[in-house]
């Protein structure tokens, strides 16, 4: 049934030129910087695009249908696969250069790994169920999208949580992340290095907001500021798939579990998995 889905989503013609269209129109607008008193905020093509497709699919427009927007979920099914082999394509060519690498560059992935203790015991007191999962496992960017999809697809409460978390990310994160950047280098607490790897947190949205407010910040040490977090970026985009697999997503599983029998007095619905579907 899910294969039949996709096979008729690839031939609906108006989504793919409505995609086209939106995509051509958000590049030749380009990416904006804008620079404000607390830091730089950059805006993206992506949030663009995000914006035109709301309004492409708002009931009042009548651009696309709702059969039109199912059909648009099958197709991200088959665009998280290009997605994987873009990320399994960056970390194979690199993965002995990442091993003679410092420690501290290849064990900061770690750190996106704590957000499950904050997002998920509060996520579950506030209502939400298995979307926690997926959208507090790690800091749900490119990578963490095509591993949620690829393990429980995007139809599920999981993929619905990094979904989610990855659309408010694209708009918002690139915001957050250039004031606060120029926020904690004001604290003189921190080296332009460490503070130019932590800019590396595997999403170019992130990543050009960080460094744009650093070197606003320190315009005489951008080649140092752009080398520690391109190579920051590098490592990020290689570790992110085996820590979000092998400790993040296990980890989300069991504070899930121990939260829900926290505020439910019982044990969370079984996790389903893609392809487990009876």
């Amino acid at each position: 049934m899910e294969a039949t889905n996709e096979k008729k989503a690839l031939f609906n013609w108006k989504l793919h030129i409505t995609a086209l269209l939106i995509v051509i129109i958000c590049e030749m607008i380009g990416s904006k910087t804008l620079n404000t008193p607390v830091g730089a905020i950059v805006l993206l093509p992506m949030i663009y695009a995000i914006a035109f497709g709301i309004v492409a699919g708002l009931p009042k427009i009548k651009l696309l249908s709702n059969e039109d927007q199912t059909d648009s979920n099958s197709v991200l099914a088959i665009a998280v696969l290009v997605l994987l082999a873009k990320v399994g394509t960056t970390a194979g060519p690199t993965f002995f250069k990442i091993l003679n690498s410092g420690l501290a560059l290849i064990l900061q992935e770690f750190g996106n790994v704590g957000t499950a203790f904050l997002a998920i015991p509060v996520g579950v007191a506030l209502g939400l169920k298995r979307e926690v999962i997926g959208g507090a496992h790690s800091i749900s960017r490119d990578t963490n999208l095509a591993l949620v999809s690829e393990i429980y697809g995007m139809d599920s409460p999981e993929g619905r949580g990094v979904l989610g978390v990855y659309l408010y990310g694209s708009l918002f994160g690139t915001i957050i992340v250039g004031i606060l950047t120029s926020v904690v280098a004001s604290w003189g607490l921190f080296s332009v290095e460490a503070l130019s790897m932590a800019t590396g947190v595997g999403s170019t949205g992130f990543t050009a907001a960080g460094t744009a407010s650093l070197i606003n910040l320190y315009p005489d040490k951008e080649q140092v500021i752009l080398a520690f977090s391109a190579a920051s970026s590098l490592l990020t985009g290689f570790d992110a798939v085996y820590i979000s697999l092998f400790i993040g997503l296990p980890l989300s599983r069991w504070i899930y579990k121990v939260s829900y029998k926290i505020k439910y007095k019982a044990d969370p619905e079984p996790e389903v998995r893609k392809g487990m579907e009876s």
